[in-house]
């Protein structure tokens, strides 16, 4: 034991201290330096690209060794490949209080596609100025980052003018793209459904318009389709909604839609926001689709065109929505042969031009309180019957054949 030394914690930061500073000095001392290298044609892109949206003020100079070591840029990501940082992820625009800040004249350059390792790239709020700085997506160079690129996103930018470039296309990694509340126009490039990664789907908030290409129908692992909020026009294909069966939210509202909803609508299993409302939709058809689910998740009021509605026989649980009561031109309301339960809401016969219900075979209850003036104008064409504990008072109803046919089956309170 009298070779045994005995350190106080303090002696042992001053030899942690020492063995640092002579591995440091030591004939190659790069392997052991604690910061990996950044590529400098890549830093040199990274600092111009930058440059380009905040101005020519920024350079970077603060910044040591590199932007991925002890004094990283906000906003910028790295990952360590092959022994050297490449930036990863690209955030420009006031998202925090300490970001990067786009400069009234941010523009793109060249630069920015030499980043061929980016896996996110987002703008928020950068270009917002239409008429002193308007600004368009690059037409260009995108297949630069298609073996990398997975989320793009611009959002809140008012100064974006312009299409949506058909070279976005090219990115086939890309699993989110997110054009959010910018100032962009014309149609929908149908080259977007080669973009068959797509989880994420958001072009709502622009001017586009024109009609949805059939080949959005075909991205098979979207989960989220968002195109609201634009002046779309023209009807879907009928075979729209047939392969989109992983939709969690389907948003297609505020547009200029018109004609019938697509029975493939009604294949969306798996979606808990459906909202089509604000259109000029006339007919939705999606009977005999054993969607299940409940009413309760579609806006009915914003379906202010929608003359026909039938959705029987489609597994549907929960109650009626009195919401339904706000579609001022339905004619037709089929929920037959479900499985609602709970009251009808007397507001449904205020619809004006309603003139045919059928509600039979569900699990409705409690008592049935339209007006006698509803069944003598349905008569026929309103039907209640295997509702177990449905029921119906007779003052209610006018005595003639024809205003109660529709009561057969109900029992009297």
């Amino acid at each position: 034991m009298k070779n045994l030394i005995v350190m106080n914690k303090s002696s042992v930061l001053v030899f942690l201290l020492v063995g640092l500073f002579v591995l440091c000095e030591c004939e190659d001392e790069d392997q052991f330096l604690p910061v990996s290298p950044m590529v400098k044609k890549e830093q040199e892109a990274l600092y111009s690209a930058i440059q380009g949206f905040v101005g020519n003020s920024w350079n970077g100079s603060d910044l040591y060794p590199d932007p991925c070591g002890w004094t990283p840029i906000q906003g910028v990501y790295c990952d360590l490949l092959d022994g050297y940082w490449h930036v990863t992820v690209l955030n420009i625009g006031l998202v925090f209080d300490n970001s990067l800040q786009c400069s009234p004249n941010a523009k793109f350059t060249h630069h920015l596609f030499e980043l061929i390792h980016l896996r996110s790239l987002s703008f928020f709020h950068c270009f917002s100025s239409p008429r002193d700085n308007p600004i368009r997506i690059p037409s260009s160079n995108w297949e630069r980052l298609s073996n990398s690129l997975e989320s793009l996103e611009f959002r809140s930018n008012g100064g974006l003018i312009g299409t949506i470039p058909v070279s976005i296309s090219y990115l086939k990694k890309l699993r989110s793209l997110v054009l959010l509340e910018n100032g962009l126009t014309g149609d929908l490039p149908i080259e977007l459904g080669n973009l068959v990664n797509l989880k994420q789907l958001v072009l709502a908030g622009n001017k586009f318009t024109g009609q949805i290409p059939p080949s959005l129908g075909g991205l098979t692992e979207l989960l989220i389709m968002d195109l609201s909020r634009n002046n779309l026009t023209g009807t879907l294909m009928l075979t729209f909604g047939c392969n989109l069966t992983s939709l969690l939210k389907l948003d297609l509202s505020n547009n200029k839609l018109e004609g019938k909803i697509p029975e493939g609508i009604g294949r969306l299993k798996n979606a808990t926001l459906l909202d089509l409302g604000r259109n000029k939709f006339s007919e939705m058809v999606i009977s005999n689709n054993p969607l299940g689910g409940d009413l309760m998740g579609v806006e009915w009021g914003k379906l202010q065109n929608l003359e026909i509605l039938d959705l029987s026989n489609m597994g549907l649980t929960g109650l009626v929505p009195e919401s339904m009561a706000g579609m001022k031109k339905l004619r037709y309301l089929g929920l037959n042969d479900n499985s609602l339960t709970g009251n009808l809401s007397p507001k449904l016969a205020s619809l004006p031009c309603l003139s045919a219900l059928c509600i039979n075979d569900n699990n409705l209850t409690g008592k049935l309180e339209f007006a006698e003036g509803f069944y003598k104008k349905m008569g026929r064409k309103f039907r209640a019957w295997n509702n177990s504990n449905l029921c119906y008072q007779p003052e209610m109803i006018l005595s003639s054949s024809s205003s109660s046919h529709g009561l057969n089956g109900v029992k009297l309170c």
